[in-house]
């Protein structure tokens, strides 16, 4: 599917990149990454999200550069969609008619493009992204090299998600020989979080629960605005529930404008949470999935608790 890839780039000239509204490190970091090597590779490419990059990943390079919108407009050849089981995702208009490419590692990964990369033993995008450029014969700057390790490090945890093994530190090792500086994409994602973030922290910490081997915690819309929270603000809250010694898998309920709530679920490994969240609709990783849920909140946990009690096993 590699080589399908190249071959639609190579018959096109101009391309627009984007990923899953509210995007996360991998997708954010593969996407400006493969932005670059199509750039490279002599292509004009532009990278359109519709939530924009949030404040953690801004420092990353050629993040500024990247388009925040509703519709993609434009006479783009074609449109590369990373991270994504289908349109729907990206939260945009205006690609129905466009050609796609789709180039994603997650096991719920659907080919709803006109062409589909999906190789679930990547460990992150951004893996499949360096495939891309090293295929390509693309130039390797310290720049891509930056943007690929943090998605390879946000996507793994900080190297501690399963499926993390030699082949990950042997792709960390050629993104830092390549250029990319190990504490300082660290301390940018995680020694720079903001006040409201800590405060809304805090908010979770209050309403967290366990039962066995089961962690969860939420946070309401109001106390998103009393803290002065933003949506980017929820990232990374559940991995504080998944820390306690007992729990094998965590959940966290956040609670949207419109009165659903969107779950995220982590693991430790031994539950597949990635098959909780396909049950709801959603997708992802083994370890690291999430789904949406009508509310009201008591019902919502209810039946995420139900799932996660059943709990399919990792095979």
């Amino acid at each position: 599917m590699l080589q399908d890839v190249l071959h639609q780039i190579e018959q096109r000239d101009r391309f627009v990149l984007t990923s899953h509204a509210r995007p996360d490190g991998d997708a954010i970091g593969s996407a400006l990454a493969c932005c670059q090597v199509l750039r490279a590779m002599g292509k004009q490419a532009d990278v359109v999200l519709h939530d924009g990059v949030p404040r953690i990943y801004r420092t990353l390079p050629f993040a500024d550069q990247v388009l925040q919108a509703n519709r993609v407009g434009g006479n783009y050849d074609a449109a590369i969609i990373l991270e994504c089981d289908s349109i729907h995702r990206t939260r945009l208009e205006g690609l129905e008619d466009r050609f796609l490419i789709s180039i994603d590692h997650h096991l719920s990964g659907r080919p709803f493009a006109h062409v589909n990369w999906i190789d679930p033993h990547a460990v992150a995008t951004g893996e499949m992204v360096f495939r891309l450029a090293r295929e390509a014969g693309a130039p390797f700057s310290p720049e891509i090299a930056t943007c690929l390790y943090t998605a390879l490090m946000t996507d793994t945890g900080s190297f501690m998600f399963q499926g993390t093994n030699e082949h990950t530190f042997a792709l960390a090792r050629e993104l830092v020989l390549a250029g990319a500086d190990p504490s300082h994409c660290a301390r940018s994602i995680y020694f720079a979080h903001s006040v409201a973030k800590m405060r809304l922290l805090g908010e979770a910490l209050r309403n967290l629960n366990t039962e066995a081997h089961i962690g969860w915690t939420w946070v309401t819309q109001e106390q998103m605005e009393r803290c002065g929270a933003k949506e980017e603000d929820c990232e990374g809250l559940v991995n504080y529930v998944l820390s306690i010694g007992e729990v094998e898998v965590a959940a966290l309920f956040r609670e949207l404008p419109e009165g659903r709530f969107r779950v995220s679920l982590r693991s430790k490994g031994k539950l597949d949470v990635a098959k909780v969240a396909e049950s709801f609709g959603g997708g992802g990783h083994e370890c690291a999935s999430g789904c949406s849920l009508e509310g009201p909140l008591p019902e919502a946990v209810r039946h995420v608790l139900e799932s996660l009690r059943r709990g399919p096993s990792v095979q």
